[in-house]
């Protein structure tokens, strides 16, 4: 245990750079913990505050450009891969289309916050051709206000920190299995999840070519648009004869639709 303790000092700056790119770039490990655990040191007086936030920005920052540039270079495909490693594929990228389009660039600054968003809005800053320097600024701005915040909470309540770790020193490993075990959990629950509700949709979905062919032949389907303004600006093409109604719209109209005949909801 002392020998882990010793590399963990010795490396604190590597470690911390790694664990926040990572944990920016989408994987889901908890990084706020790990910024709370860093500005309380330094309260303490064992690290530098300045250094412990211009670390976690740089290597936010650099997680965020990953995405941009694979979104500018790579367009809309960049977003089903990030539905194929987040744990929330309902809502990963529509929450976010949403409000990049209310608040553009400014949505960085509050999807840092939630996991799992943030590198869906570097990567629709990307896919909507946002300026490379406006993003960079506020990328930074995001990336101070996310690590500025948590590492400020752990500086500025040091003591108690301190004593929450001196009272449960005695557990030790144990209590370090725990946390472990409990995240571990979670990310297995919504692993599990996310599972069922892709095979849900495996199980309703129709493909391209069978749609195609059913349009062909001269079947009377009813074909939904409900992708977002900002999805459709992205990837500016439409099925011929397609409604196109917003999501949040969908029930208020849904006397308009006909119950005699197949639809087919095309969404993001």
């Amino acid at each position: 245990m002392t020998e882990a303790l010793d590399f963990v000092q010795r490396h604190a700056q590597v470690l911390l750079f790694a664990w926040i790119f990572i944990d920016q770039l989408g994987v889901p490990i908890p990084a706020v913990p790990l910024l709370l655990a860093a500005g309380a040191l330094a309260g303490a007086g064992k690290a530098s505050i300045i250094t412990t936030v211009g670390i976690a920005i740089m290597a936010s920052l650099l997680a965020d450009v990953v995405w941009f540039s694979l979104g500018r270079r790579e367009g809309h495909h960049v977003l089903s891969w990030l539905c194929r490693i987040t744990l929330e594929p309902d809502s990963c990228v529509r929450r976010t289309e949403d409000m990049f389009a209310a608040r553009g660039l400014q949505a960085l600054l509050v999807t840092k916050f939630l996991p799992g968003l943030n590198a869906v809005t570097a990567a629709l800053a990307g896919v909507v051709g946002v300026h490379a320097g406006r993003f960079l600024l506020y990328a930074t701005g995001a990336g101070l206000l996310w690590a500025g915040s948590w590492t400020g909470f752990g500086y500025f309540f040091s003591e108690a920190m301190q004593q929450l770790v001196a009272n449960t020193a005695h557990v030790g490993v144990p209590l370090v299995a725990f946390i472990a075990a409990v995240l571990a959990a979670y990310v297995v629950f919504k692993y599990a999840r996310r599972r069922r509700f892709l095979r849900s949709l495996r199980i309703a979905r129709i493909t391209p070519q069978e749609l195609q062919a059913r349009l062909v032949a001269g079947e009377h389907v009813i074909v939904l648009d409900l992708r977002s303004a900002l999805a459709r600006q992205m990837m500016p093409y439409t099925i011929p004869g397609a409604l196109q109604v917003a999501p949040e719209d969908l029930v208020r109209r849904s006397g308009e639709l006909p119950r005699d005949r197949d639809i087919v909801l095309y969404c993001t």
